[in-house]
């Protein structure tokens, strides 16, 4: 019987067949699936004709066919909807998939014939476009150790298949403390929060077989309880939960994990002849190296540590009057902050959800996708991976352009976080084929389902990760899509939240669930006027991570990462009643992988410039000016990683932006 992973797709769009595909067929698949793979590497690197573009470069482009529809299932559901199986999947997978990447970039035969072309490249007559992806195959050979020869190449092989391993079980770790924890709540505990607050403790309740509502280390969540809840015990003691994920003793602890990650990567930097790993992770991105980062999060901080004191003491003077003694704690904060937010802006959050119908910000997404970019959405009826997920076509003058799928609510078999991924991502080589495109998000379920302002963004967010993908316009899938540098890739994501705040979108969508109201034009200003609200803390948290994930990576590894990352706050004079937005043993953009390792600050070296790239459509016709959407589909969407990223942005904007944008969109620019 074939396997319904390596069988011809025959489903709608050549989507997964997910109805058909059990647990049971994923090893077999990977198996099968890494043994043609190495068949093809073999046959590359074993061909007797001289080095080619063609026999060399495109056909590893076109190798391992199998073993992407294999990953890009197992690693769509593993993430969005785990299980023990897959659990344990997974941590066998990672050792395997880790030796089998290092025997490809060790392959001498296989960079010999990628060496050679390299060195002919000017004789080869080649596009502009095939300059770039041999650029990035011999860098990339030699990133992954393809010149090492002896020890130290059988030694940075074992030292990747570790991390692989260990990146599997920081997650994975992570993943249990997050399911695993819950608080019970009395009905008087309820007393004080806002319905939908309510309705998602309820929710969470009966998801974890309870007789009543809980607080579950869901974000969406345990964050509007600290938000809300009146009951400072109950705020302390789910907030500790909160920020002792992965440090909680035991089998599913990640501080030693962390710790020795931090050496491997140490030594894999010193094996390719770099100073320290974030010499040798920055050396790819737009930053190019630690110094330019840390100057950037520096102008940043100082600001923000100004603006974040100032109003900490407001919001203890407001503890005060509550007649609470002591000092403002981080449990503290998020409620006092809400608290303030009502009486200085008039703005509750419990007044503005029913205007943000989950339902109704997918259709605002897609419509500002459709007046800047001309995409239509159409719904599907096909069979997922999870009966929450919903899939549409997108077209575009009636010709097919993408699937895209949306997995939206918060459930415990999915990782926390949101994220953008493409199933199979666009090219044109070896033969042309349409992207399918999932966002997933940790939205709390509900009738209807109420977004937080935060929650819009977020998926105002990984929808602009979505049109990267959908709308790339490459031959070669190697440089497809957001395969670009990771300091870049964030500019498409953060720039589109800000479609988000455009007021005659939130006037078309922001309608009430229960009446089907507009949002009153008082409570739209009200919503635009406090964008840059409690931007202190938001930002001190967000830059005190990256300042971390950076120096733990700049020199020697830190025996102990705890202890580092105290005297990097304290270096910083990080405010008391502010923590890290990711502490070390639940960093997980930074351990469960190598993809944000020494790259947190990327958020913000994108947010430079999306807020002076959003500012190119004001000073021109506005947010929907068309000659600036056509600008920025031809020079960034479309492109994928075929040129360099500020050569993008260059082609785009005609100069590269100051922090001066940024610091004024988060209202943190002096005067």
């Amino acid at each position: 019987m074939t396997n319904p992973i390596l069988a011809p797709w025959t489903t709608p769009f050549g989507i997964a067949p997910f109805d058909a595909i059990s647990d049971g067929d994923f090893a077999p698949a990977l198996e099968a699936a890494l043994a043609a793979h190495r068949a093809e590497i073999d046959a590359i690197a074993g061909n007797p004709e001289p080095a080619s573009f063609a026999n060399t470069i495109e056909a590893l482009e076109a190798a391992g066919r199998d073993l992407d529809k294999v990953l890009s299932v197992f690693f769509t559901v593993s993430g969005a909807d785990s299980n023990p199986a897959r659990e344990a999947l997974q941590r066998a997978f990672s050792p395997k998939l880790a030796a089998h990447q290092s025997e490809i970039s060790g392959n001498k035969a296989l960079f010999a014939r990628v060496a050679d072309l390299w060195a002919r490249r000017d004789a080869l007559d080649l596009s502009a476009e095939q300059a770039r992806v041999l650029m990035l195959t011999h860098r990339g050979f030699l990133r992954a150790g393809a010149a090492l020869e002896g020890d130290a190449e059988a030694r940075l092989k074992a030292i990747k298949a570790r991390l692989a391993v260990l990146g599997t079980e920081f997650t994975q770790n992570l993943l249990a403390d997050e399911r695993d924890w819950h608080m019970a709540l009395a009905e008087e505990d309820l007393d004080g929060l806002p319905e939908f607050v309510i309705d998602a403790a309820r929710e969470a309740g009966r998801d974890r077989g309870l007789n009543g509502p809980a607080v579950t280390l869901s974000r969406s969540l345990i964050v509007p309880f600290l938000q809300f809840s009146p009951r400072r015990e109950l705020r302390a003691r789910a907030y500790a939960a909160w920020v002792a994920r992965g440090a909680n003793g035991g089998k599913t602890d990640n501080r030693a994990i962390a710790a020795e990650i931090l050496a491997l990567r140490a030594e894999r930097a010193a094996l390719l002849g770099h100073d320290s790993f974030a010499a040798y992770k920055l050396e790819t991105e737009m930053a190019k190296d630690p110094a330019r980062v840390r100057k950037l999060l520096m102008a940043v901080w100082e600001p923000a540590k100004a603006r974040a004191e100032a109003d900490a003491e407001i919001l203890a003077g407001l503890m005060q009057a509550d007649g609470v003694n002591g000092p403002l704690e981080p449990w503290d904060w998020r409620y006092y902050a809400e608290k303030r937010r009502r009486a200085e802006h008039d703005l509750d959050e419990a007044a503005l959800k029913p205007y943000l119908q989950l339902d109704r910000m997918i259709e605002a997404a897609f419509a500002c996708a459709h007046r800047l970019f001309g995409l239509e959405f159409r719904p599907l009826d096909l069979p997922l991976y999870h009966p929450d997920c919903r899939a549409w076509e997108v077209t575009r003058g009636g010709a097919h352009v993408a699937v895209f799928i949306g997995d939206y609510f918060a459930r415990g078999s999915k990782r926390s976080g949101a994220w953008c991924s493409a199933m199979r991502s666009q090219a044109k080589f070896p033969q042309v084929q349409a992207p399918v495109v999932i966002n997933v998000c940790n939205f709390a379920k509900g009738d209807p389902c109420l977004l937080s302002w935060d929650d819009a963004r977020t998926l105002f967010h990984e929808f602009g990760h979505a049109l990267h993908q959908m709308l790339s316009d490459v031959t070669y899938e190697s440089i497809s899509g957001t395969s670009v540098a990771r300091d870049f890739v964030e500019l498409p994501s953060q720039l589109y939240e800000h479609w988000l705040e455009v007021p005659e979108v939130l006037a078309e969508f922001a309608t009430h669930a229960g009446t089907g109201a507009p949002m009153p034009r008082d409570l739209l200003d009200k919503v635009l006027g406090a964008a840059t609200f409690d931007m202190g803390f938001q930002t001190v948290e967000y830059v005190a991570s990256a300042l971390v994930d950076l120096a733990f990576h700049e020199g020697a590894a830190p025996a102990d990462p705890m202890a580092r990352q105290a005297e990097v706050l304290a270096e910083l004079g990080m405010p008391h009643a502010i923590t890290m937005r990711h502490a070390t043993p639940h960093f997980a953009h930074v351990f469960s992988g190598d993809g944000y390792s020494s790259g947190y600050y990327s958020y913000m070296w994108s947010e430079v410039m999306d807020a002076d790239a959003f500012a190119a459509f004001q000073e021109a016709g506005g947010a929907f000016d068309p000659d600036r959407a056509r600008a920025l589909e031809e020079h960034i969407l479309s492109s994928g990683g075929s040129r360099d990223a500020e050569e993008l942005y260059l082609a785009f904007r005609g100069r590269m932006p100051g922090v001066e944008a940024l610091l004024k969109g988060r209202g943190l620019a002096a005067g």
